[in-house]
């Protein structure tokens, strides 16, 4: 079962490459790190983009992302964490989100928000490697001295330090002055590396409708200025849609004809063309490389007009409508162009892998859960080097996918998010029922996939029951 284990992101570091080789040499011969473009969206379904069913169906054709795939790598199975926060740490740091919320002063697993000081984000190991990092949109890992993504490894940011539902709050006429710990709204923040962070405007529904321009527009900066210092860099984009409220820009409300949803699908379509092309143009494109996805599925909430495509539920959810992100990749002569795979990637891959072509030997004294994924990506194979994901909600685990199969401790009612207890797990054949709504009988002759799939979350209930949590507390 070592292949199980290694797949459940049980090793203790993993050093080679997520979707690079592990050198870019320069045409004259110059070893040279590649620029990385990461382009987060918020909330944001499956089956929202064009390859991936939704761009015209959905009301706005998506051409700009669209050719990200046409020109590199889609991947189908591409998981992340269930909601924006522990998504978003295991992304930075290559770890669950479960083990970002261990500490040494506490019950092991005590929920808290975001990470702490002593976490190695992406930004930290390509920061001491000589990028220029930047991140421009939404940060939601802490909100505390130390724990701004300026201390935590951002030369400059520009953005929200929390969510965009608290764009609501200046705008409710019911909201009280004071009642919230911070007893101030929410504002766009500003900081670079070593200043104590500013507060800027207030963050309301006004500031909303225009603040994906505004890093839309930083991040081309960036991108412009860098490249004439002949820097390497990792360019962060973290845009706030579509995380409610959907409020579009002025200049696209109303331009599809079809709502808000689809007006917001084609700014953003518009916003990466234009991320896109000053790459190319600034002669990078082959030197770059370009991502773009999502930190969780659609919004949980009633209402809410997210698409999952073929998947169940949304965030919040241990079902694949809330796991399955979009996941498009591009480096030009390095990953094959116009590949579709549906093999196993999770977001804990993107850390250890970067540090191998940036030939950064990670620190010993915590579990990573990434794993070497550059034969599958650069197209030398086709099979991932990931079997299984482990699923969390918050600290609670819910179950294990394996290969095509997923088993759930625990199931959820799609409209209250109650949870249920069961007697005996669920398990699902995802190829079968992709919807996940009738169980396979476990007295029929698929008894057998009990045994690799309980496998896995034995592994990782060992693992984390010897996880130290803090080193160096």
């Amino acid at each position: 079962m070592g292949k199980l284990v290694r797949s459940a992101g049980l090793t203790a570091v993993v050093l080679l490459v997520f979707a690079f080789v592990p050198s870019l040499v320069a045409a004259q011969g110059d070893a040279k790190n590649p620029n990385i473009v990461l382009v987060l969206m918020d909330n944001f379904g499956w089956g929202e983009i064009g390859v991936y069913g939704g761009g015209v169906m959905r009301g706005a054709p998506t051409p700009n992302i669209d050719g990200i795939a046409a020109e590199g790598l889609q991947l189908t199975n591409y998981n992340v964490e269930a909601e924006c926060t522990p998504s978003r740490a295991s992304l930075m740091t290559g770890r669950y989100g479960i083990r970002t919320r261990q500490r040494p002063d506490g019950p092991p697993r005590g929920v808290w928000y975001g990470i702490t000081k002593w976490e190695m984000t992406l930004a930290e190991m390509l920061s001491d490697s000589g990028y220029a990092t930047a991140l421009f949109g939404k940060w939601h890992l802490g909100d505390t001295e130390g724990r701004f993504p300026t201390g935590q490894g951002f030369d400059e940011w520009i953005g929200i330090p929390r969510s965009s539902d608290r764009a609501f709050w200046p705008d409710s006429n019911s909201f009280i002055p004071g009642s919230h710990p911070d007893a101030v709204f929410t504002h766009v923040m500003t900081a670079k590396r070593g200043e104590e962070p500013k507060k800027l405007d207030v963050y309301d529904r006004a500031k909303r409708k225009v603040i994906d321009r505004e890093i839309t527009d930083q991040a081309i900066d960036f991108i412009e200025r860098k490249a004439k210092e002949n820097q390497p860099f990792f360019v962060f984009l973290s845009y706030t849609q579509t995380h409610e409220p959907v409020d579009p820009h002025p200049d696209y409300y109303g331009k599809t004809g079809n709502g808000s949803f689809a007006d917001v699908l084609a700014q953003t379509d518009d916003y990466v063309g234009e991320v896109l092309d000053t790459v190319d143009k600034a002669g990078l494109k082959d030197d770059t490389i370009f991502i773009f996805t999502s930190d969780n599925g659609r919004e949980g909430v009633p209402r809410s007009f997210g698409f999952t495509g073929p998947w169940r539920s949304g965030m919040f959810s241990p079902y694949e409508g809330s796991l399955r992100v979009p996941f498009l990749i591009r480096w030009p002569g390095k990953i094959p162009a116009k590949r579709v795979s549906n093999e196993i990637v999770h977001a804990v891959d993107l850390l250890p892998t970067v540090a191998s072509i940036v030939d950064v030997d990670l620190p010993t004294d915590r579990v990573y859960d990434g794993v070497d994924q550059t034969n599958f990506l650069t197209g030398k194979t086709d099979k991932s080097d990931r079997e299984s994901v482990v699923i969390y909600i918050g600290n609670v685990l819910f179950g294990v996918k394996w290969r095509d199969w997923k088993l759930l401790l625990r199931e959820m009612d799609a409209d209250t998010y109650a949870i249920r207890e069961m007697a005996y797990p669920s398990v699902y054949n995802l190829l079968v029922d992709p919807k996940e709504e009738v169980p396979e009988l476990n007295y029929l002759n698929d008894t057998w996939i009990d045994f690799p799939l309980y496998q896995v979350l034995e592994d990782h209930e060992a693992s984390i029951a010897e996880d130290p949590g803090a080193p160096n507390p």
